[in-house]
């Protein structure tokens, strides 16, 4: 059976990103115990080392643009692919602070690589019709990293932290391989068309810029503080591997976000996404002290999560179709920033609100933007170089 240039671009990016996001991206905080006890590291090392780690990310995402001008999209995936497996395996044989800060600004850079061109890639090898589906199929890629890191979590606990980089490399190289194998080459991307071109990015992609703000602010809440949240219980150690876990797999039904947006729009099901997120907040800030309502949480997380992100790159490319991954790129950078935010606005008002209160205040204000999505009207907005499917 032979699979068509959507299917198939779909796969590899799938592959690519669910190693970049749902692994190298997670993997620094979930061996975070092992690597202070093995390396003998103080807090405040491990907290920069997690600082770059997001410097590597970012510079990830502004790079890419200028090389996939040069030798078009496909080539900042294979950097970033590249990225991953050299960054993961510094991780694995770091003795010292400096090999492990670089590797994991290494690995943690490759999500920045591989993500929004795969929209230019879509947009300029798969046909129109396919397009909302291969999306979504590449950004749910990240469910089964998740899930992969579950299971390395899992055999990480019996052995080594170091077992979990050793897997992530491996899952590196495999993702790199499928990538060249199966993503075809494209020419140079589109340059940007000066300031009259900037502006109309910037005046078709308020809405969904907006969203993202919001979108990263409480996503990066919920993961920065759920781990937190069950160690302070008195849920078993397997709880966390179990949370992971339970977020790759609900995320799965992204993979119809690209259905789901062409029959009730993108920015209806963004709005849900965030309701979705602020729910799972709201019961894991109020009833974290049961295993059932935290595996709850996590599945509903997951949903919203794993939409959430897909909606994104579905609805960016709709609307600028012919500068997808300028667009994408553009709501991701502010989405960056966003997500370095809000762990230092969530850590100023801890001490008076609690750490439950912390995430009640984060839901509300998900919650509260999701009306705000609604209530917006969602006009269909003309596109930056081509028309709204």
């Amino acid at each position: 059976m032979t699979l068509s240039t959507g299917s198939r671009i779909g796969l590899a990016g799938a592959a690519v990103v669910g190693v970049a996001f749902g692994m190298a991206r997670y993997a620094y905080g979930l061996t975070l115990p092992g690597i202070r006890e093995d390396l003998g590291l103080s807090e405040l090392v491990l907290g920069l080392v997690a600082s770059a780690t997001f410097a590597g990310y970012l510079a990830g995402l502004l790079l890419a643009g200028p090389l996939a001008a040069r030798h078009g999209s496909r080539a900042p995936t294979t950097v970033g692919g590249a990225c991953g497996v050299l960054g993961a395996v510094m991780v694995t044989l770091a003795q010292s602070p400096g090999l492990l800060a670089v590797g994991v600004v290494l690995a943690g850079s490759a999500g920045g690589w591989v993500w929004a061109p795969y929209s230019d890639i879509v947009t300029r090898a798969v046909p129109l019709r396919q397009q909302p589906r291969a999306l979504a199929i590449i950004t749910t890629g990240t469910s089964g990293g998740l899930l992969l890191l579950g299971g390395l979590a899992v055999l990480a606990a019996l052995g080594s932290w170091r077992l979990v980089w050793a897997g992530i490399a491996l899952a590196a190289v495999a993702a790199a391989v499928v990538n060249l194998r199966l993503v075809p080459r494209t020419g140079p991307a589109p340059r940007p068309g000066g300031r009259r071109g900037a502006a109309s990015l910037t005046a078709a992609l308020r809405v969904p810029a907006a969203y993202s703000i919001v979108y990263f602010a409480v996503v990066v809440i919920y993961f920065t503080y759920a781990a937190d949240v069950l160690d302070r219980g008195t849920l078993p150690a397997a709880a966390v591997p179990a949370l992971y876990t339970a977020i790759g797999l609900t995320g799965m039904v992204a993979v119809a976000t690209g259905t789901l947006a062409q029959r009730v729009g993108s920015a209806r099901v963004a709005a849900l996404c965030l309701g979705t997120v602020g729910a799972a907040l709201a019961l894991l800030g109020l009833a974290s002290d049961s295993l059932t309502a935290t595996m709850v949480s996590a599945c509903i997380f997951g949903a919203g999560y794993m939409t959430g992100s897909a909606v994104l790159a579905v609805w960016t490319a709709e609307l600028v179709p012919a500068r997808a991954g300028a667009a994408f790129t553009g709501c991701l950078v502010v989405g960056a920033f966003t997500s370095v935010a809000a762990p230092a606005l969530a850590g100023a008002v801890i001490p008076g609100l609690g750490l439950g209160g912390l995430l009640v205040l984060t839901a509300a204000v998900s919650l509260l933007s999701a009306v705000a999505l609604l209530v917006h009207g969602l006009p269909r907005t003309a596109s930056v170089g081509g028309t709204v499917p």
